[in-house]
């Protein structure tokens, strides 16, 4: 699944376009390496987010194309 469009399904941010631009700003990596919003994402990789004052670091658990508010935080694990 595309980066951008994981950001967006897990909830970690709330709009793919915002999560896009994040990607495309430099603000985001996959297993320590800087990602554009079309990489890829797997199971088990560590994502981190720089968006604002406090870096946000999750593992992804699961992939889904869709999810309900609820099911999202079942997605990642924050570390």
């Amino acid at each position: 699944m595309r980066l951008d469009k994981y950001l967006k399904v897990s909830r970690l941010i709330k709009r793919r376009t915002v999560a896009a631009e994040a990607c495309n700003a430099g603000r985001v990596t996959i297993n320590g390496k800087v990602a554009k919003a079309s990489s890829e994402v797997k199971v088990g990789d560590i994502i981190e987010i720089s968006f604002g004052t406090n870096p946000v670091k999750a593992e992804v658990i699961d992939i889904q194309d869709t999810s309900k508010k609820d099911e999202a935080k079942e997605l990642f694990r924050y570390l």
